[in-house]
């Protein structure tokens, strides 16, 4: 065995029995989710007679939705100083609506599901990710943000699979396969209720709201550089929606489009982990650099030929750049925040990385259907150049490194 080897399986020795927990959570969860996400726009479409414009509706109203939540929850939970309940509840949300795409009539159905389902996924995310930071080591954060990412990815490249194969298995019953969607789910749920105990937290003896300003002055400088360097990471990366059509376009087999994001999300999961293993011992500005050439590198070979291989090799390295980046930003907002204000630190950045990941998606959208795919892949390369700038001016704090 290998020195490098041996350190990580020391590592994950170590880890926090928590962190498994949340990983295998939001594993278990996010098989349930794909499983229905992967297929909804054709169900809409090819069963309940929707339009594309529909279709685009119904996901912007979804996304706006857990936005709007995100920030509220991380506060909440703050204020409460109790993080578990609220993760819990948003877990439990997100399992509940499962039934629902599997009974719908009609778009409404649909619309009340998936809204509900973003409400639930605004109200976990913020507590969850304040609960890794709670229950992890100073020194073991990177890490323990990159498994917890690691195994998110794995249920984000499970749940497309295992819906494809029941779909070939059952001559495209779109319903049933929604049905086996609500066991993972319900299995998430469950998990988390009985296998996380969360750490007893300090209570102020007064109360006071998270997102007053004097409590937001000491969300300080370093941390504010985050969230913005993490908007624009979100203009640069725009959504994964963009790969799907970019393979459309070389001429891979519809029913094998959807394996691309599989192979993505597979290269995510395999990376995450080491890198952020890597975060815990390495400056985390020049991490952030590596992951934005990258990026730069994914989008100009994305940008330069739509042949099978070549979007393959654009794919695989924008999962390496999110393996790089994604855990790596919330360790950074661990170290940036003070521990009573994480969970609105981490709402606070998901709501503007989520809206400028609206922006960019809205304009990367426009620039394809005026100019081609090629501007949109060269204008996330700019975005990349511009985050490279903010890195460079960076601000000198103790908390970044």
């Amino acid at each position: 065995m290998s020195d490098s080897e041996h350190k990580i399986r020391t590592t994950l020795s170590q880890m926090p029995p928590g962190v498994w927990v949340l990983g295998m959570v939001s594993l278990l969860m996010d098989v349930s989710s794909e499983m229905i996400h992967s297929l909804l726009p054709l169900f809409m479409v090819t069963t309940l007679g929707s339009s594309a414009f529909t279709v685009g509706l119904v996901e912007g109203l979804a996304e706006s939705t857990a936005l709007i939540v995100k920030i509220f929850s991380g506060a909440l939970s703050d204020y409460l100083g109790k993080r578990k309940g609220l993760a819990l509840f948003g877990y439990a949300l997100g399992a509940l609506t499962k039934p629902l795409f599997a009974i719908a009539p009609g778009i409404g159905l649909v619309l009340t599901a998936r809204l509900l389902d973003r409400v639930g996924k605004g109200m976990r995310g913020a507590p969850r990710d304040a609960l890794v930071a709670d229950i992890t080591p100073a020194h073991m954060r990177g890490a323990a943000f990159g498994l917890r990412q690691a195994l998110d990815t794995v249920g984000a490249f499970l749940g497309p699979l295992l819906a494809v194969g029941l779909m070939l298995l059952w001559s495209n019953d779109f319903r049933a396969v929604f049905w086996v969607a609500v066991i993972p789910g319900l299995m998430a749920v469950a998990l988390l209720f009985f296998g996380l105990r969360e750490p007893e937290h300090p209570r102020p003896e007064k109360r006071s709201n998270p997102i007053r300003r004097e409590n937001l002055k000491r969300l300080g400088t370093g941390y504010w550089w985050v969230v913005g360097i993490g908007a624009v990471f979100a203009l640069a990366r725009f959504s994964e929606a963009f790969l799907v059509l970019r393979a459309q376009q070389g001429g891979i087999p519809v029913a094998l489009v959807p394996l691309v994001m599989v192979a993505m999300n597979l290269i995510y999961a395999l990376s995450a982990y080491p890198f952020g293993k890597l975060s815990d011992r390495m400056s985390h500005g020049k991490l952030l650099a590596l992951g934005l050439v990258v990026l730069i590198a994914a989008d100009l070979v994305l940008g330069i030929n739509d042949h099978w291989w070549v979007v393959l090799g654009g794919v695989a390295l924008w999962g390496v750049h999110m393996g790089i980046t994604q855990g790596l930003l919330a360790t950074m907002v661990a170290d940036t925040a003070p521990a009573d204000l994480r969970g609105t630190a981490y709402g606070f950045f998901n709501l503007v990385s989520g809206v400028a990941l609206l922006i960019a998606s809205a304009l990367a959208g426009l620039l394809w259907d005026r100019l081609g795919a090629i501007a949109t892949f060269y204008a996330g390369a700019a975005f990349c150049v511009i985050a490279l700038v903010g890195l460079m001016r960076r601000p000198r704090a103790p908390s970044l490194r």
